[in-house]
């Protein structure tokens, strides 16, 4: 395997992990799923930026496949 190969590999696999996040983070802002980190209720508009800018990695690792 290439250089080449293994960096568009690893881009797929980046690219859809960030698309999975950015998913589920926009489920979980439709749904109004509750998270609490150390006790400290998480809002759900951070679900909304996390999404955003999750799409927009995953966005940009699609194109510079």
């Amino acid at each position: 395997m290439n250089a080449m190969t293994r960096h568009r590999s690893y881009v797929t696999a980046s690219a859809t992990v960030f698309a999975l996040v950015a998913l589920f983070q926009v489920w979980r802002a439709a749904t109004g799923l509750p998270v609490q980190i150390g006790g400290f209720a998480v809002p759900v508009g951070a679900s909304w930026a996390v999404a955003v800018f999750a799409g927009a990695l995953s966005a940009w690792g699609w194109r510079s496949r």
